[in-house]
C-alpha cells in the first residue's frame, strides 16, 4: 500500500516463500531443505557466477585453442564406458550456426543433468577451451550452466540442488518476482548516509536489486561491496557491543601492580630484573599493556598471539604475578598434560628466586607454583586443593582439571588460557566464572597459530589484541628444505645421524600411528620398526603417539630431553608443548599430506637452542599444485604471521574460523580471504556506532542483530 515504510530484512524475514507463485507444498519443502524460508533467505541466496552475453560466440566462430562461452541448446545425449571402466558421456549442442561436441569424463551424472535440458525452450551456456577433432569442434569437461529463456546482458547463475530438483531458473524466477512485488515499497537502509557517503557505497535496495538483476559487471561489484559490508558489520556490531558491554558491567579487580602499597609490592618487577636475558621490545610492550588492563576494575579479555618461540610464557608469567602482587590468585590452563607439567616445570624455573612474605618466623616463603591434572595423587591433590582455598598457593597450572568439582579459589584474580583453540568454549567460561565474591578474573588468551588480521577482529573480535611480532635473541634460524622421493629420504637420514654424532637429537613425525589400507601414507609405528632395523640403526629410537598409556609418554618424553633417546619418532602428539632445545633436526614425512599452520607448529620444536636448526619437509611424489604451494611457503618465510595470510588465500576461512565460529547465514558472501578491507572498515564503523556501555546508536542496526545465528551469539558470549 502507498504510504507503507520500506521493508526491513526483518519483515523480509516473516514473509514464507509460499507466497510467491509456483512455490507450492512440495517446492517449499524443497527449498526448506536449502535453509531457505522466507523471502530474506531467497534473496540472500546469491548467484554463484554471471554470464556475460555481451562476449558469447556463435559455435561457427570458434577457434581452435580459445576459451569460449556459447549460448546453446541440447541435441543428444549418449552415456557409455570406455577402457579402464571410466564413463563417458557425450553431448551435441546446437545454435543457430552449427553444433559442438561435448565429452564428460568420470561425470556419469551429467547424463540424467543433460537429458532434462532436451527442451526447445531450455537454453545452456557452455563455457570452455575449443579443441578440432577430425575436423569437428569440441570441448572437453566444459563447464556447463543452464539459463533457461533468460535475456539480458549479464544473467546470474545460482547454486542449484539436484537432490531437491530446483533449478537456476528457478532461482531466478522466484528472486525476480519477489524483488518485483517489493520494488513499491523498497528494501530500508539503516546505515547513515554519512558512513555510506565515506565508504562510497550504493544503497541498500539497489544492492539488492543489482546483485541478482545487474545491468552491467560493475553493478554487481558495487553491489557486493554493499552486501559484504552489511554481513561485515552485523558481526562487528555484535562483538563490540559484547565487548563494552562486559567492560561497563563486569565487576573486576583493579589490581595494585606497581604500587606501594600492594600486599607483595614490585613482585612484577622483580622477575622481569631477575631474567637472566633482556626482554624483546615486543615483550615488554605486552607486559606494558597487560599490566595497564590489571589496574581498570573492568575485567581484561586479552588475546596474546605470538609466533612459536616469541616467548608469550613470560608475558603469561608478568601477569599472573600481577595478581599476586595484590594479594590475588592466578591460574593457567593448558590442553594436554605434559604442556601442563612442562609450563609448571618452567614457571618454577623462571620465578626460582622470589619469596612473598609471611607471618612466619623467616618472615617470607617460596612463591608456590602447583600443578593440577588428572595426574596428580590423591594426597598431592588434597593439599593443592586446600591451598587454592585458603590462599596459601598463589600460582596453579593445570588441564581442565581445573574446572573440576571440589576446586575452589580464595581469591582468583588472572586467568591465563593456553593454546585456547582446543578448549570448548563451556571449559574457558567456567574458569572465568570461578572468581569470587562476583569479581570476574582478568582472562589472558594465548595462542602460538599466527591469525590473519581480519580473522583475529573477526573471530576474536571481542578480545583486545596484543601480538608478538619479535622472537629473543639466542634463537637460531631454521633452515627448511622440501625433498622428493627416495633421494630426498636418503638425504634426510644422513641429516639425522650428523645431528645425532654431533650430540644432537631429532624428530621424525609421521601422519598416521598405524598403517592404513586407505592412506598410502607413512605411520609412526612402521616408520619405527623400518628405521630402527635399517637407516637409523645403531641409534636409539623411540616411539611417540596419542595411543600410549600417559605415564609411557611421560617417560619417552623425559627421555628424549635427558639425551636417553636420540631420535623421537612420533605423530604430532609434539606439535605442542615438548620443548627440548638439543633437538636440531625434524624430518615430516609425507609433509604434503599435513596443513601449513600444523607444520609451522612442529617446525617450532626445533631451533629452541644455540645450534643450528633444520626441518626437512618430505613427499613420496611430486604433490599436488596446493600442496606444493603450502611447502613452498614453509620453505620460503618462517613468519607464522605471512604463513596465515597464504593459508588463508590457499584454502578460505574455514580454516581459521571453524566450525561454530561461523553462522550458516551470518557470511553468505562476505569472505575474510577477499574481503580483508571491508573487515576492518566495518569493525571502524562498528566502534563509532556503540556507545561505552554498550548500546548501539541506530536502532534499525540493533534490531538486525536478530539476524545473527543464535549459537554463534551464544558462542561469541561465552568465549
Amino acid at each position: 500500500m502507498d504510504g507503507d515504510p520500506p521493508l526491513t530484512l526483518l519483515d523480509l524475514r516473516e514473509l514464507g516463500v509460499g507466497r510467491l507463485r509456483g512455490v507450492g507444498p512440495a517446492r517449499t519443502e524443497a527449498l526448506r531443505g536449502l535453509g531457505i524460508e522466507s523471502l530474506l533467505d531467497l534473496l540472500t541466496w546469491y548467484p554463484r557466477r554471471y554470464l556475460d552475453r555481451t562476449r558469447e560466440a556463435s559455435i561457427a566462430e570458434l577457434d581452435a585453442g580459445e576459451e569460449a562461452l556459447v549460448l546453446c541448446r541440447v541435441a543428444s545425449v549418449d552415456s557409455r564406458r570406455v577402457r579402464g571402466g571410466r564413463s563417458m558421456v557425450t553431448a551435441d549442442v546446437r545454435d543457430a550456426t552449427g553444433s559442438l561436441r561435448c565429452t564428460f569424463f568420470n561425470q556419469p551424472w551429467r547424463s540424467r543433468q543433460l537429458e532434462g535440458f532436451r527442451d526447445d525452450e531450455v537454453e545452456v551456456a557452455v563455457h570452455g577451451k575449443v579443441e578440432v577433432f577430425r575436423g569437428r569442434r569440441q570441448m572437453t569437461n566444459p563447464v556447463v550452466d543452464p539459463i533457461g529463456n533468460r535475456t539480458g546482458r549479464i544473467v546470474p547463475v545460482y547454486p542449484q540442488s539436484e537432490a531437491a530438483r530446483l533449478s537456476t531458473w528457478e532461482f531466478a524466477e522466484w528472486i525476480s518476482e519477489a524483488l518485483r512485488r517489493s520494488r513499491t515499497r523498497g528494501i530500508a537502509d539503516p546505515l547513515p548516509e554519512e558512513v555510506r557517503q565515506r565508504l562510497g557505497l550504493i544503497g541498500r535496495d539497489r544492492a539488492v536489486r543489482d546483485i541478482h538483476e545487474p545491468a552491467d559487471l560493475h553493478d554487481v561489484h558495487a553491489a557486493r561491496d554493499r552486501l559484504v559490508f552489511d554481513e561485515l558489520l552485523r558481526i562487528q556490531l555484535a562483538l563490540v557491543r559484547h565487548q563494552r558491554h562486559l567492560a561497563h558491567t563486569s565487576q573486576g579487580i583493579a589490581h595494585t601492580v606497581g604500587s606501594p602499597d600492594a600486599v607483595a609490592a614490585g613482585l612484577v618487577e622483580r622477575f622481569v630484573d631477575a631474567l637472566p636475558y633482556p626482554l624483546t621490545g615486543a615483550q615488554r610492550r605486552a607486559i606494558d599493556e597487560v599490566v595497564d588492563d590489571l589496574r581498570r576494575p573492568h575485567p581484561m579479555h586479552r588475546l596474546l598471539q605470538g609466533d612459536v618461540g616469541a616467548g608469550k610464557t613470560v608475558v603469561a608469567v608478568a601477569a599472573m604475578l600481577g595478581a599476586v602482587e595484590g594479594g590475588h590468585q592466578a591460574a593457567l590452563m593448558a590442553p594436554t598434560e605434559v604442556l601442563a607439567e612442562q609450563h609448571g616445570e618452567s614457571i618454577r624455573s623462571m620465578l626460582g628466586g622470589l619469596s612473598l612474605r609471611d607471618d612466619s618466623l623467616l618472615g617470607e616463603r617460596p612463591l608456590e607454583v602447583a600443578v593440577l591434572t588428572g595426574r596428580t595423587p590423591a594426597a598431592g591433590r588434597r593439599r593443592i586443593l586446600a591451598g587454592l582455598a585458603d590462599g596459601t598457593i598463589p600460582l596453579v597450572v593445570g588441564t581442565h582439571a581445573l574446572i573440576a568439582d571440589g576446586v575452589a579459589f580464595h581469591s582468583l584474580g588472572v586467568v591465563v588460557v593456553d593454546e585456547q583453540h582446543r578448549f570448548g568454549v563451556e571449559q574457558r567460561s567456567a574458569l572465568r566464572d570461578a572468581g569470587s565474591a562476583g569479581a570476574v578474573p582478568d582472562v589472558l588468551v594465548m595462542t602460538a597459530t599466527p591469525i590473519p588480521r581480519t580473522a583475529a577482529m573477526t573471530v576474536f573480535g571481542d578480545l583486545d589484541l596484543t601480538v608478538l611480532d619479535e622472537l629473543p635473541p639466542g634463537r637460531t634460524p631454521i633452515r627448511t628444505e622440501w625433498l622428493v622421493g627416495a633421494d630426498g629420504e636418503d638425504a634426510a637420514w644422513e641429516a639425522v645421524r650428523e645431528a645425532v654424532a654431533a650430540g644432537h637429537r631429532a624428530y621424525i613425525v609421521c601422519p598416521l600411528v598405524e598403517e592404513s589400507a586407505k592412506l598410502e601414507v607413512a605411520s609412526a609405528e612402521s616408520t619405527h620398526e623400518r628405521l630402527v632395523g635399517g637407516p637409523l640403526a645403531g641409534l636409539d629410537v623411540a616411539l611417540l603417539h596419542g595411543r600410549i598409556p600417559a605415564d609411557d609418554k611421560r617417560e619417552v618424553v623425559d627421555a628424549f630431553r635427558r639425551g636417553r633417546v636420540q631420535v623421537l619418532v612420533a605423530t604430532t602428539v609434539i606439535e605442542v608443548g615438548v620443548d627440548v632445545p638439543e633437538a636440531t633436526v625434524m624430518v615430516v614425512l609425507d609433509a604434503d599430506r599435513f596443513g601449513i599452520a600444523q607444520l609451522h607448529q612442529l617446525r617450532g620444536r626445533v631451533g629452541r637452542g644455540e645450534a643450528a636448526s633444520r626441518c626437512l619437509l618430505l613427499s613420496a611424489t611430486p604433490p599436488g599444485p596446493e600442496a606444493a604451494s603450502r611447502l613452498e611457503a614453509l620453505v620460503r618465510t618462517r613468519d607464522g604471521f605471512e604463513l596465515a595470510e597464504v593459508d588463508l588465500d590457499l584454502r578460505g576461512e574455514g580454516t581459521v574460523m571453524g566450525g561454530r565460529q561461523r553462522g550458516r547465514s551470518d557470511l553468505r558472501l562476505a569472505s575474510l580471504r577477499r574481503d580483508r578491507e571491508w573487515v576492518g572498515l566495518a569493525r571502524e564503523v562498528a566502534g563509532e556506532l556503540i556507545d561505552e556501555r554498550g548500546g548501539i546508536l541506530v536502532p534499525a542496526l540493533a534490531a538486525e542483530l536478530e539476524l545473527l545465528d543464535a549459537k554463534d551469539e551464544e558462542f561469541l558470549r561465552k568465549s
